[in-house]
């Protein structure tokens, strides 16, 4: 039964991006190697961010809310735009559109997420002898994440790789992914500052994640318009 709890959970962590993968044109346009790249920079980032959260953050021993290290780890999660920017811009991919490029890079991007942050402690808790939701709630966060993250590359890519986007979208384009780039301080502040419990934080993410995905849908949409 614990075995069936633990594959039940990775599936629903990790099957959403094959399934997307598979069942949109990336598949069909051999991208696999894009968003494997992506997952690479990835890894390089958390890296990064890593060395700077030991170096910087101090360890707290309750769990409360402190303003100045939440402001500090946000401004230090700030790397994943960097390290989002380099993989959109500055690696070499096939001859793809930029429409698949930034999916394939969001894709990679979310996966290598979920597999750092979520496959660990997955193995370890979902086998256990005792029945909990915890991890049902990991892997329909990391689901939350797929789409933030693919929200994020499409707003990189209107940010960096599209040049004659309409000028009223431009501030609307860097507000949307600085709310994005910005949800983990904030779903932190609903955690800890204002005492949500993990369910509901969970849901604050899956209804931002298909908000922020249907406004970036709709700046992609406006940004390939011809130009009148």
């Amino acid at each position: 039964m614990t075995v069936f709890h633990f594959f039940n959970c990775a599936i629903l962590t990790f099957g959403p991006h094959a399934v997307y993968y598979s069942a949109t044109p990336l598949s069909e346009y051999d991208t696999l190697g894009t968003s494997v790249k992506a997952a690479l920079v990835y890894l390089g980032t958390a890296l990064v961010k890593l060395v700077c959260l030991a170096t910087f953050l101090n360890v707290s021993e309750n769990d409360s809310f402190d303003p100045y290290q939440e402001l500090l780890k946000a401004l230090i999660g700030f790397i994943d735009v960097a390290g989002l920017y380099f993989a959109l811009t500055q690696l070499t991919y096939r001859n793809i559109s930029q429409n698949h490029k930034f999916q394939a890079v969001g894709l990679g991007w979310a996966f290598a997420d979920s597999v750092l942050h979520r496959l660990a402690p997955l193995w370890v808790g979902a086998r256990g002898l005792e029945f909990t939701w915890d991890y049902i709630l990991q892997g329909l966060e990391a689901n939350a994440n797929l789409v933030l993250s693919i929200s994020l590359a499409a707003l990189g890519s209107l940010m960096w790789l599209r040049k004659n986007k309409p000028k009223t979208l431009i501030p609307i384009i860097y507000v949307c992914a600085l709310i994005v780039a910005t949800m983990p301080s904030i779903t932190s502040y609903l955690r800890r500052g204002m005492g949500w419990h993990f369910p509901k934080v969970v849901g604050f993410e899956l209804f931002t994640s298909l908000v922020m995905a249907f406004i970036s849908w709709q700046l992609f949409s406006a940004c390939q318009r011809p130009s009148v």
